[in-house]
């Protein structure tokens, strides 16, 4: 998660210096660089119950940088071949994310 938010964190670098595209810049920085920040805080849950909430919140975190992701390659921010391996790892890390959540809340609903 660490090597996303870095790459985020290039790609915000990379926008113009606008004051709308510094906005989107923000926003996608902001949502990006957090999901690392929350996953490092799921790994280290107190509960199944813990977990499941804190991946929530990666997830959630991620689709937001999905959806600022998008909006800069629909805009047409930047060029294309800078963004779209970024948009392709993001849509990846959420359907991860979202799997390892669905896994989780399964198995905290089971009796042990």
């Amino acid at each position: 998660m660490l090597t996303f938010a870095v790459r985020v964190y290039k790609l915000s670098k990379a926008l113009p210096r606008d004051p709308f595209a510094r906005h989107v810049a923000l926003q996608m920085f902001r949502s990006g660089t957090s999901v690392g920040a929350n996953y490092e805080e799921a790994r280290g849950a107190e509960s199944r119950e813990d977990f499941v909430h804190r991946m929530k919140v990666v997830l959630k975190e991620l689709k937001e940088t999905s959806f600022w992701v998008r909006f800069v390659h629909r805009a047409e921010l930047v060029k294309p071949h800078l963004v779209e391996p970024l948009l392709n790892e993001v849509e990846e890390l959420c359907r991860i994310v979202g799997k390892r959540v669905s896994t989780a809340r399964r198995r905290s609903q089971t009796p042990d």
